[in-house]
């Protein structure tokens, strides 16, 4: 027996039951539909009454009832299938005992097939008058009601299926996802790029700093972990001679909830061999106007009232000119200053753990007093070393790295960086992770001996990068939280089944 049953379910139950006591299936799966709404759309929409009387085609169409009017001997449903809505037309004196059976049998929400012939209504709809009608599917329980639909975000997260069938806006914004995804694969395609699949689950969590989730192999006896990056492995695969990948896929990281963080979620990272970050830089511009042409037909979007212009050339800042130009700590010669940055982070209240390296004490200020200025795209620059494990050092600058983190509207975006291929100096930087994370940081990496083996045979000149692929659906679909992006976002867990209708 169904949990949590209410009138209106126990009506549509006992009309099941008497459908096939009518010897009617009320789950039946024998009728294909030819057209699509959008094809009769597109087909008729344009014709008038008298033309549309002079058609003989034969067209059959399936969808969810969204609408029900009847009028004694007629009435209308609209059917909502894919690609949009159009209403249907049943009238006794076609139908016959059907009309009948429809009035008896069907409610909102239930899947139904019709076939007929296109004619416009007195108020000149584009309609089917319906000469063969049959419910594909029983709805047991009612849609929300439709002014109101799910208002309730979190209903809305949890049962997304309901949440598509009522909100057209919705269905848009996962629509754009999947365009704006095989836009990136077109675009990567194009330039020569290998799309590969490396492991989810990994012995050694690397590649990012992120606390990972863990799970155990029972075969064989070993503790393994949730990917938080794929970095270490398409790295391999560059030594190994694709100078040329890119991998769109999930990354899981044990963190918390917010409008920015799912602890699934999706990312591409790419990597490009015989390049420097500051070619990714161009390569990252032309990408996201590459998507605003494609998938928006645009170079500006709106995002939350405020207007992106994704044409370029972008800002570039480093990390040390962002906080002298945003920040109240100015002055530029005290950026490696570690006791003068944690006065300013005691004074101005800003929380830093105190073992923090001075990188990281630095970092520290950027993210309380510079993302939130960074609204049009544009480039920070220049990272300290400390905080960045895998990043070639810069050639002039030894406590910097030739990295850069693109932000749009306050948020990470992408991080990319010429990449570390010295292994000596790679296998340091491991081990200084290592002290880190044996001193309680949780998201410092491990030594990975294996990227070290192969790192030692010799990795070209590499340039690599990685973009949240649910942040950039949200700048592209203006919408406010990542979850409005991910068909089911993690939530927490509930007692109640199903929502109140």
């Amino acid at each position: 027996m169904m949990p949590d049953l209410n009138e209106q379910v126990l009506v549509r139950i006992e009309k099941v039951k008497k459908m096939r006591e009518a010897g009617l299936n009320p789950f039946r799966n024998d009728c294909v539909p030819s057209n699509t709404t959008a094809d009769l759309h597109a087909k008729y929409g344009e014709k008038t009454r008298e033309e549309l009387g002079g058609v003989n085609d034969r067209i059959s169409v399936a969808g969810r009832v969204m609408a029900v009017r009847d009028f004694g001997k007629g009435g209308f449903l609209r059917i909502q299938d894919r690609k949009g809505q159009i209403q249907l037309f049943m009238s006794k004196e076609t139908l016959g005992q059907v009309f009948e059976n429809y009035k008896q049998f069907t409610d909102l929400g239930d899947i139904v097939y019709a076939e007929g012939k296109p004619f416009r209504t007195k108020t000149n709809e584009l309609s089917v008058h319906v000469s063969r009608y049959e419910i594909l599917t029983k709805a047991v329980r009612p849609l929300p009601e439709k002014f109101h639909g799910l208002a309730d975000v979190e209903l809305r997260y949890r049962h997304r299926s309901l949440d598509l069938i009522m909100s057209e806006q919705v269905r848009k914004t996962f629509i754009t996802r999947t365009k704006i995804i095989a836009a990136i694969r077109r675009f990567f395609d194009a330039r020569d790029f290998l799309e590969v699949d490396t492991p989810m689950m990994h012995s050694i969590a690397g590649g990012a700093a992120a606390k990972p989730f863990r799970t155990h192999h029972n075969a064989l006896g070993i503790d393994l972990h949730m990917r938080i990056a794929p970095e270490l492995h398409l790295k391999r695969l560059v030594v190994g001679g694709f100078e040329r990948v890119y991998e769109m896929n999930r990354l899981f990281r044990n963190e918390g909830i917010s409008v920015k963080h799912n602890p699934e979620f999706t990312s591409i990272e790419f990597y490009l061999a015989y390049a420097t970050y500051e070619e990714l830089m161009s390569l990252t511009e032309e990408l996201f106007q590459y998507l605003g042409k494609e998938v928006l037909a645009a170079s500006k979007l709106t995002y939350q009232g405020t207007e992106i212009d994704l044409s370029g050339p972008w800002p570039r800042l480093s990390v040390a000119e962002s906080i002298a130009k945003y920040s109240g700590f100015k002055d530029g010669s005290r950026m490696s200053d570690r006791a003068a940055i944690m006065k300013y982070l005691d004074s101005n209240g800003i929380p830093y753990e105190k073992k923090a390296a001075t990188g990281a004490l630095l970092m520290a200020i950027f993210d309380e007093e510079v993302e939130n200025h960074l609204i049009q795209p544009t480039f920070i620059t220049h990272y300290p070393t400390d905080v960045s494990p895998l990043s070639r050092r810069n050639e002039r600058n030894p406590s910097i790295v030739d990295r850069f983190e693109l932000f749009v509207y306050g948020r990470e975006i992408a991080n990319a960086f010429s990449e570390l291929n010295d292994p000596v100096d790679q296998r340091l930087r491991f081990e200084l992770q290592a002290e880190a994370k044996a001193g309680g940081d949780e998201e410092a990496c491990d030594i990975d001996e294996d990227f070290l083996y192969a790192l030692e045979h010799g990795m070209p000149p590499t340039a690599g990068e990685g973009i949240g692929i649910d942040r950039l659906v949200m700048l592209f679909t203006d919408s406010a939280s990542i979850r409005d992006v991910i068909l089911f976002p993690q939530m927490r867990p509930q007692k109640s089944a199903a929502p109140a209708v």
